[in-house]
């Protein structure tokens, strides 16, 4: 198994204990503590700290999950298997930013009062742990739906991506077509 450390400025526990003060790390990625490998495998701690929620998702290649924010809820999200095109930005803003891309055995945060959304290029499994209850009305009832990011949109991005020459692409969306 080969294992994907999350890079960041804060280690793991440095960057669990902002989001339990709520104060948001301004990069989505987080950092992973080293797992614990032996002669039976590993063990990869995800969170040491109180979540209400964990959820285990599938998705299938060519979907499109959240497109919402959330108006006090947040979560982590670590990839199994597959991979997650990550658009995030704050309320309010028009602009779609560049996507981040996650792939197994790494994490990613969803802040409230941030418009997040993912796109599967593939099938993908993964686990969410949340702050609030998931129950499908509790969910509801935190979420506001938004038109961030279609399928459309990423269609035509791919689109245009194909065509251009591998070099002139940016690192994030090198990713993307590994």
């Amino acid at each position: 198994m080969k294992f994907y450390m999350n890079k960041g400025d804060d280690n793991h526990d440095e960057y669990v204990e902002k989001v339990n003060q709520g104060k948001y790390p301004e990069d989505c990625s987080v950092p992973l503590n080293e797992p614990f490998v032996n002669e039976n495998g590993y063990i990869q701690n995800l969170i040491l700290s109180p979540v209400t929620s964990v959820a285990c998702i599938e998705s299938f290649a060519d979907t499109i999950r959240a497109n919402h924010y959330h108006k006090t809820d947040w979560h982590y999200s670590y990839v199994i298997s597959g991979k997650i095109v990550y658009y995030e930005r704050p309320v309010g803003e028009t602009e779609i930013p560049d996507p981040r891309i996650f792939g197994p055995n790494q994490m990613f945060f969803s802040p409230p009062m941030v418009e997040h959304v993912m796109y599967f290029p593939e099938d993908t499994v993964f686990v969410t742990l949340a702050k609030n209850v998931r129950s499908h009305e509790s969910h509801e009832s935190d979420v506001i739906r938004v038109n961030f990011v279609t399928k459309e949109y990423i269609h035509d991005l791919i689109a245009k991506l194909n065509g251009k020459p591998k070099k002139s692409l940016s690192k994030r969306i090198k990713e993307w077509f590994k």
